[in-house]
């Protein structure tokens, strides 16, 4: 009798190969493989399961688990669903903090600010309203009160700025939680 012994490379369950990956996402093969790694790091920051718990998600943001965050919790959350969407499209759910299918403007006020705190900027009342009323303007076309899909994905495409803390390098600044995360890749970004 023999015994079958497999030669591949044992992965955790869920993983695709970067190729692949990065041929159906925005992403590039590098950003696959460095998100990759990421999430084996904070999927077995607490509890090694293979999945990332919010006490883990904010112990990596915070350097603790315990800490609450709207803007952290609105990021879990639309994770935490499952769903596979572009960055624009994640960014509008990210702001339509009441799930009405629109951002209102006391929701894009909501996550401003959330921001700003999470930055550790302070601006007056009158600056981030400001902000707030110009951003309000521009993103809202049809003059209806409300951002809808459309309306924010034509905004985003003119303000490309709205979505780089989605980017692999903002992520990178994740990294100082977990200083053994290392940005490399075996394959080019151009092979892709």
């Amino acid at each position: 009798m023999g015994c079958f012994c497999s030669k591949g490379v044992k992965r955790t369950p869920g993983y695709e190969e970067p190729t692949i990956l990065a041929s159906e996402t925005p992403f590039t093969v590098s950003e696959v493989e460095a998100l990759y790694e990421l999430f084996k790091k904070l999927s077995s920051s607490i509890i090694d399961d293979g999945l990332i718990h919010k006490e883990e998600f904010n112990l990596a943001l915070f350097r603790n688990r315990n800490k609450r965050n709207l803007f952290a919790d609105r990021i879990f959350d639309l994770f935490d669903m499952k769903r596979n969407e572009d960055k624009t499209a994640f960014a509008f759910r990210l702001y339509d903090l009441r799930h009405t299918g629109y951002i209102e403007q006391e929701e894009l006020k909501e996550m401003v600010v959330a921001i700003l705190h999470e930055s550790d900027l302070v601006l007056s009342e009158d600056v981030v309203e400001t902000i707030v009323d110009k951003t309000f303007r521009e993103a809202d076309v049809k003059g209806d009160g409300k951002i809808d899909q459309e309306e924010w994905k034509e905004f985003v495409s003119k303000n490309p700025s709205l979505i780089r803390n989605m980017t692999l390098p903002y992520l990178k600044d994740i990294t100082l939680a977990f200083p053994s995360f290392v940005l490399s890749s075996e394959v080019e970004d151009s092979e892709v």
